[in-house]
């Protein structure tokens, strides 16, 4: 399965400049999902991370694993989207092993290590080329929106 930026928009509540995920490329139901990131000059955290120097900030290089997730999982649940959000819980284990710059695209690899109701515990790994750029253990509820 191959979802395209406005499946995205249709899936996650995000929207620019905070949606980092602009195209899934592959997805096994319930097991794993690989999206894409084009990172550009041109997104507005640039402007001040740092000058002269561009480098994605983490927070962001994670967030973009969760929203994968998210999608995984919202994907699998079949939920109403009109009603339903991803409520991210907790990271473990990141690690950063490369800085992400403009020009980079990520490949963000979002594996489920387990599952229990709603809430969902997950592997994420960002490779740029075949580096292995950051990863972390995500957790996460699926749930109504208030």
């Amino acid at each position: 399965m191959e979802l395209r930026i406005a499946e995205i928009m249709r899936i996650l509540p995000h929207r620019h400049p905070f949606l980092l995920v602009d195209r899934v490329i592959e997805v096994d139901p319930d097991k794993r999902i690989v999206a894409l990131k084009n990172v550009t000059i041109n997104e507005p955290f640039f402007n001040g991370h740092f000058p002269g120097t561009p480098v994605m900030p983490g927070v962001l290089t994670i967030e973009s694993m969760a929203q994968a997730g998210a999608i995984l999982g919202l994907l699998e649940k079949n939920a109403d989207l009109s009603k339903t959000l991803v409520y991210f819980m907790g990271i473990d284990e990141a690690k950063f092993r490369r800085p992400i710059v403009p020009g980079d695209q990520m490949r963000i690899v979002v594996e489920v290590i387990r599952r229990k109701a709603s809430v969902w515990k997950m592997k994420g790994e960002v490779w740029v080329d075949s580096e292995l750029a950051a990863e972390a253990v995500l957790l996460s509820s699926i749930g109504q929106q208030p």
